[in-house]
């Protein structure tokens, strides 16, 4: 077979973003589950209230956060480095393919939601201020998306410069 009857395969630069995506995801959670109060008002309602309180509960869900974030950062590494190639294809895989989905059902839900309140089509049980509403239409929920999208780019890139053997 030629080179024009391979498939494509994503640039580097996805599996990168996905990694960089991660990463960076994790630092917000960081920040937030050491108790700081810094942005808390871009996510707004009783995230906002409880993360000045400094809830146990929610400084709790944002260690789980952090570790999941860290989590995702480690397995887009491993679908880009080389030492990736070590570990056992079908299990990278499938964490790939099931943390993309993941990503971007629960990115497009949170978007479509959010866009739909700021269009005055939904009334939200809890009212958030406009910057929150914005912030979190814009930044907070896309980056879900975005990270999922660049999730399953890394994970076809491995996919498709690893065959099944």
């Amino acid at each position: 077979m030629g080179p024009e009857h391979r498939a494509w395969v994503p640039p580097a630069w996805v599996a990168w973003g996905a990694v960089v995506a991660a990463f960076a995801f994790a630092a917000v959670s960081l920040l937030w589950a050491t108790g700081s109060t810094l942005g808390l008002d871009t996510l707004g309602g009783t995230v906002e209230r409880l993360g000045r309180a400094r809830d146990p509960a929610l400084l709790v869900a944002n260690g789980v956060a952090l570790v999941l974030k860290v989590a995702g950062g480690v397995l887009a590494l491993a679908l880009v480095q080389p030492w990736g190639r070590r570990l056992p294809r079908r299990p990278l895989l499938a964490l790939g393919w099931a943390g993309a989905a993941v990503l971007v059902v629960y990115g497009l839900l949170q978007v479509t939601s959010l866009a739909l309140v700021a269009a005055h089509v939904v009334v939200p049980d809890e009212v958030l201020s406009t910057r929150a509403l914005r912030w979190r239409l814009l930044l907070w929920e896309p980056w879900f998306l975005v990270w999922g999208v660049l999730l399953a780019g890394a994970t076809l890139r491995h996919q498709r410069l690893r065959p099944a053997s």
